[in-house]
């Protein structure tokens, strides 16, 4: 079963691949159809081989720890934030607090932040309504580092925002932090209050205390549900700052103002938390390829067609560089030790020398229909050892060196030999030296690479080497 990573790179790789052209694929699409059944299942293998080779799951797991570093330090912001706003509403204990106003204080920015969340649902304003969920988007976006990591953030958005998952995974994160600062608003509440002497009241110029004495009832109907102790009508109007109150009053205003804080504050914020939760998981469980993107449809072409194609789809450059991909060990033939000729002149002798025993002569493999039927065989059955003879006097093509790599890829171990030329031209020379870098950019080291055809063939049919050994033969790559 797909997970969301497999979405998300596949669309990273989409995005990647519309700005700098199409990526060469040719190794990981001849395994995607070896291996996947329906088109959207090859596209994601296809992603996942090309993410491993090109470095993407390891941006993205970068990603993914800075986004968990910067939801931990907006966490302790939130904190602290809620901590200060405590502080802040009912000061020193040197002055008697307003209760309503500390009430607004505490509460007034988290109900407003609270109610544009409910109206983005009914106004399509383009926005989520959860602010901190976007700034923590915004803050992880702004952290990432590396030519490819500005793609993440933007793929990681586009699969979830297809299905209206961002939407849920960022109000989720809102209210989280909410809920985090006025759980630490609360504790801090409790803290002060049991540690210093706070004396409560209300003051006004223009409103009477009855309006006082209905506010206070109608705002403390719902805490004293929960068991909060509501102040009474007589407290109410003997709290207007020129009467002394008794310590029982000072209890009331305080189990008031908490049940408040829960009641109106962290109740909601925990209830949306726990519906985003729910319904983010839903949303990402429905996540589906939509195979009808740019990018997606020319590869149908590609990967599900009755015959193979071969050659070169693209310019040669340096983003279309073969690399010889990691095989799994334990999957070559132990008996297979082979023989190749990659498009030679017509007029070179072949074989090359007397073949030792127990080496398969392959041939020449000049046209499409051989490489591909030689990939196919070697896909299923993988040679322990693999020996290929070029020709340096033809310039080094990308279609030669992608088939080299993913022979290299398939093989246990793979060795090639470029025939040294006895004549001094230039050319052969600049060639010879062109094989030789496009093969080291390709994976191949020094020694898999001999000048003439008898060490190569030594090679082939010596000794054995350990498991360990064969598999030191792809270390490099």
């Amino acid at each position: 079963m797909p997970g969301f990573v497999d979405y998300w790179q596949a669309e990273t790789l989409r995005l990647r691949e519309a700005l700098c052209g199409p990526l060469e694929d040719a190794s990981e699409v001849r395994h995607v159809r070896a291996q996947a059944a329906s088109h959207p299942q090859k596209i994601l293998l296809r992603a996942r081989l090309l993410a491993k080779r090109e470095g993407i799951d390891q941006l993205i797991a970068k990603w993914i720890q800075g986004a968990r570093l910067t939801l931990l330090g907006l966490v302790i912001a939130a904190l602290l934030a809620g901590a200060a706003a405590a502080s802040g509403a009912l000061g020193d204990g040197s002055r008697p607090v307003n209760i309503l106003l500390a009430l607004t204080a505490l509460l007034g920015l988290n109900l407003l932040a609270f109610v544009f969340w409910l109206a983005s649902f009914l106004v399509h304003s383009g926005t989520s309504g959860s602010y901190l969920g976007e700034i923590w988007l915004w803050l992880t976006s702004k952290l990432a580092r590396g030519p490819d990591a500005a793609l993440i953030p933007r793929a990681f958005v586009e699969v979830l925002g297809r299905n209206n998952t961002l939407r849920w995974m960022l109000g989720a994160i809102s209210h989280g932090l909410w809920a985090v600062a006025l759980s630490g608003m609360l504790l801090t509440l409790l803290a002060m209050l049991s540690a210093r002497r706070y004396g409560f009241n209300w003051e006004t110029t223009l409103l009477s205390a009855d309006t006082f004495v209905a506010v206070t009832a109608a705002l403390g109907w719902l805490p004293s549900l929960l068991g909060f102790a509501v102040p009474s009508e007589a407290v109410v109007r003997a709290s207007n700052g020129l009467l002394v109150l008794p310590e029982s009053a000072r209890v009331l205003w305080s189990s008031w103002l908490i049940g408040c804080v829960v009641t109106y504050g962290l109740i909601p914020r925990v209830l949306g938390l726990a519906l985003a939760i729910v319904m983010g998981r839903r949303n990402r469980a429905a996540i589906g390829l939509d195979e009808s993107l740019p990018g997606y449809v020319e590869l149908r072409s590609r990967l599900s067609p009755p015959s193979v194609r071969m050659g070169t789809d693209a310019p040669d450059g340096p983003q279309f560089q073969s690399r010889i991909y990691a095989r799994h060990p334990g999957r070559s033939e132990p008996d297979q030790l082979l023989l190749a000729g990659i498009e030679l002149a017509p007029d070179t002798p072949w074989p090359p020398a007397i073949l030792p025993d127990g080496v398969i002569d392959l041939g020449v493999i000049d046209t499409r229909l051989q490489r591909s039927t030689l990939l196919d065989q070697l896909q299923q059955h993988p040679p322990l050892r693999l020996l290929a003879i070029c020709d340096p006097q033809q310039t080094p093509d990308r279609g030669t060196i992608a088939l080299l790599a993913e022979l290299a890829s398939l093989a246990a171990q793979t060795h090639i030999v470029l025939p040294a030329s006895h004549a001094s031209d230039d050319a052969l020379v600049s060639r010879a030296a062109a094989w030789r870098d496009r093969l080291a950019a390709a994976g191949f080291a020094a020694e898999q690479l001999h000048t003439d055809a008898g060490p190569g063939l030594a090679w082939l049919a010596g000794p054995l080497c350990t498991a360990t050994d064969a598999g030191a033969s792809h270390a490099h790559s």
